[in-house]
């Protein structure tokens, strides 16, 4: 198994899989994101199933994306022979406007030169490996079925001998060749063909998204191959974004910090919507808010944090204990309990968005009459519940503070509701609602600084360092120039930095102290340090995280701060919007650093 998340994503914004450097297909779940999977050899590599090509020791293996897609190729060549594993997901525009994007993984084999030889082991288990999964050898194709717990199916269709395929018998390649994997059994027959139609489709489709996005002169490779993982994690029917396609990878090797990640966090996921939509990719955008419309349907409904892809507001957490958890680390978690925590941050995040939404695309907003209802209601429940505590940004599962974070986005919600009342010509809201922002402001500045600390601290009346705090800079609480916020990033870099690595906090939480790094924490660091002057500084920083991602560019959610090795859920949303905004910003400097 691999030790630091070296995989690959594919994805066609219906589901995703995952791809080892070697080219195991060791995660997926069909027919959605959230669905069983149906090869979960991330989570247990003895029973939980894959799909790999098995070659001689005289094969070297070596993967990149193709430029400016999502289409993985795994190349495993040799002197004499070498052959290529074109992996995708289909995803591309319908004469009727609509998109096609099917459950299913394809794995195009291109010849490139003599006769290379390998062995295929198709192992599927289906629903979370409960069961057992049975493969029968048909006609047209190769079925996986699980009939126990639950009946599922999964359909191989491929141009290779189907027998030698099932039982891992030694194939010779001579031409193209293909392997399907779908949820649904085929109507037309499978042809290699229109295999490599579908690949020229998808390529094109990655090829024209990217097209509408800009180009920086600085890190532009980085932020193209975020923006995509970025768009990998949304989700089409709903406007739903991920937090990353994974569940139970664990922040701490052998300990219990493994949650189910594959949900829509209103936290996340409105970070990732403003930074899409600054790169001009507004259709996402506009799915998320309709996403969001559709979840209130009454105007004084509490947001949750967090839901399902489809809306779903119950997200049980179940615990799956015939798995044995990434290298051990058990136990492995579905659902969320979280999802039932009071989080008063969110409101704020959100009102961002909305607020951006209409300076971006003002003449051409829709549902712009649900977003003023959503507006009056975020600044209705601020009102009320602004002064008690909560569970935080962390999701502590102990006590409710007041965190400092949760105090400074209900300021930000209601500074956002009082600009889009501006612009939406409704001033007579001002009278009440710029007295509330007044007061919440007040309220932060002389409960969240601590002299001792000579910073704004996690919570009131707590010395804590939290580096959460250092968004009270981007959300336009404070400037950058001044002393208290220049004091505290100094405060938060010499408390909670660790060789370049950043702790969200160090006060132990309900499972102890972080062994990890939270990487957005070390990328939030890094643009402080940008914003103050220190901006060389920032770029070695940025330069020296970067080089922790994994070998196709990737960031899962920790990063070990001895082995710096990827930790936590995978790829990581926020990992990935934290790194274009930084990088956006670093991108700005022009003077070359002196040479020493």
């Amino acid at each position: 198994m691999n030790n630091n998340l070296d995989y690959g994503i594919i994805g066609n914004c219906r589901s995703a899989a995952l791809i080892s450097k070697t080219g195991s297909l060791d995660w997926c779940c069909l027919p959605e994101f959230d669905s069983s999977s149906v090869f979960a050899k991330l989570l247990d590599d003895n029973i939980g199933g894959s799909f790999e090509f098995l070659v001689s020791t005289e094969y070297a293996v070596s993967q990149a994306y193709v430029d400016n897609t999502c289409i993985l190729v795994t190349q495993f060549y040799s002197e004499e022979n070498t052959f290529e594993v074109h992996d995708f997901m289909p995803r591309y525009k319908k004469e009727n406007g609509d998109y096609y994007a099917p459950p299913e993984v394809i794995r195009y084999i291109k010849h490139i030169k003599g006769q290379p030889k390998f062995k295929v082991k198709y192992n599927p288990k289906l629903e979370y490996a409960l069961g057992k999964t049975n493969t029968y050898i048909k006609d047209d194709f190769i079925v996986s079925l699980t009939e126990k717990e639950k009946f599922d199916s999964l359909f191989l269709y491929t141009n290779f001998d189907k027998n030698a395929v099932v039982h891992g018998k030694e194939i010779t390649l001579k031409t193209d060749g293909y392997f399907q994997v779908g949820y649904n059994e085929k109507l037309l027959t499978s042809t290699a063909t229109k295999v490599c139609i579908e690949l020229d489709r998808t390529k094109a489709y990655w090829l024209d998204w990217m097209e509408r996005t800009p180009t920086y002169k600085s890190y532009n490779a980085e932020i193209s191959r975020s923006a995509m993982t970025l768009k990998l994690l949304s989700y089409e029917k709903t406007g739903a974004v991920l937090a990353a396609v994974t569940t139970s990878l664990p922040e701490t090797i052998g300990e219990v910090r493994n949650w189910d990640y594959r949900f829509c966090w209103i936290r996340d996921a409105s970070m990732v919507i403003k930074v899409v939509s600054y790169l001009g990719h507004k259709r996402m955008a506009k799915r998320y808010l309709s996403f969001i419309i559709n979840l209130i349907p009454d105007k004084d409904e509490n947001l949750q944090i967090m839901y399902g892809i489809n809306g779903e507001k119950q997200l049980t957490e179940l615990q799956l204990d015939h798995l044995k958890g990434y290298m051990n680390s058990k136990p492995v978690r579905i659902g969320n309990a979280a999802f039932s925590q009071r989080q008063n941050d969110i409101y704020g995040i959100l009102m961002d968005v909305i607020h951006q939404q209409l300076v971006k695309f003002n003449t051409d907003i829709e549902n712009g009459e649900e977003l003023w209802s959503i507006t009056k209601g975020i600044v209705w429940v601020v009102n009320k519940h602004w002064q008690e505590p909560d569970k935080g940004i962390w999701e502590f599962r102990t006590e409710d503070r007041h965190f400092t974070f949760s105090k400074v986005l209900c300021w930000v919600a209601i500074d956002k509701a009082i600009k889009v009342a501006k612009i939406l010509g409704k001033d007579h809201k001002l009278k009440k609602w710029l007295p509330l922002e007044k007061q919440i402001k007040e309220d932060i500045m002389s409960n969240a600084w601590n002299d001792d600390a000579k910073a704004f601290t996690q919570s009131y009346g707590s010395t804590d360092l939290d580096t959460s705090v250092l968004l009270m800079e981007p959300y336009g609480f404070i400037l950058a120039k001044d002393p208290k916020y220049i004091s505290t990033v100094k405060a938060i870099e010499h408390e909670l930095s660790n060789d370049g690595l950043l702790y969200r906090y160090k006060n132990k939480d309900d499972f102890g102290l972080p062994s990890s790094s939270f990487t957005i924490c070390t990328f939030w660091f890094i643009n402080s340090l940008y914003k103050i002057g220190e901006e060389q500084k920032a770029k070695k920083l940025f330069d020296q995280l970067l080089s922790y991602s994994n070998h196709l560019g990737l960031f899962s959610e920790d990063i070990d701060f001895k082995t710096k090795r990827l930790l936590g859920n995978f790829p990581q949303a926020y990992s990935h919007l934290a790194l274009i905004e930084t990088a956006i910003n670093l991108s700005k400097i022009t003077k070359e650093e002196k040479v020493k």
